[in-house]
């Protein structure tokens, strides 16, 4: 999370909504059993994404990369009666887990669960447009993603992207891994695209909000 201190973030967590008592016990099971468990979304961005939802009503929200489903059950939580969220995941081992805390919380009839690669699944499942696309998956294909899911998302619609900032190397000129330039160039086509608005925020490791044109 990019705070000036630890103080400041546990202020910040003290003076908003809650954490569903489901989304924390997630959480925890999520760092006990899980490789890579800072991926998961947390509180306060979980807090966020729901807020968005509530303010943009979507009916149709897609999200690309699942980990354990702590982010699609908060934007299945800030949805209206008949909306639904598909989510895709890459990976098939943590299914059981993903599914099963979707029951758990009460949203097992809202959110499906998609396995396999997004390239493949997206087309078969985007009949209507989307309302949302929240990417947050392989950093390395960032550019393809927006390219793929750009066009499916209606005219006044979002499309919300993890990890932009990604651990401060945006303006490390040292860093040149795959996962750092993927989103480095995410970033710069984004910030080039007339058609959309966007914004980045500090939130954790950076999260940007993009408003499709009408």
């Amino acid at each position: 999370m990019l705070l000036t201190d630890r103080d400041t973030e546990r202020y910040i967590l003290e003076h908003i909504d809650a954490e569903p008592a489901v989304l924390a016990e997630l959480n925890r099971t999520t760092h006990v059993r899980c490789l890579y468990s800072n991926m998961c979304s947390g509180h306060l961005q979980g807090r966020i994404l729901k807020m968005l939802v509530r303010m943009i009503r979507p009916r149709r929200v897609l999200e690309l990369g699942t980990f354990t489903g702590y982010s699609a059950l908060c934007l299945a939580e800030g949805m209206e009666d008949g909306g639904e969220v598909h989510t895709v995941e890459i990976n098939d081992e943590l299914t059981d887990m993903i599914e099963g805390y979707f029951e758990k919380a009460g949203y097992g009839d809202r959110i499906h669960l998609h396995v396999g690669d997004a390239s493949e699944i997206v087309p078969l499942i985007s009949g209507e447009p989307w309302d949302i696309v929240f990417i947050d998956a392989n950093k390395r294909s960032y550019c393809e993603y927006y390219r793929m899911v750009l066009p499916l998302v209606r005219k006044g619609g979002f499309i919300i992207a993890d990890n932009t900032l990604w651990y401060g190397k945006m303006t490390d000129g040292s860093a040149h891994d795959a996962q750092t330039l993927g989103i480095m160039e995410f970033n710069k086509m984004v910030g080039a695209d007339v058609s959309v608005e966007k914004v980045i925020l500090p939130l954790r490791d950076g999260l940007t909000i993009i408003w499709k044109r009408d």
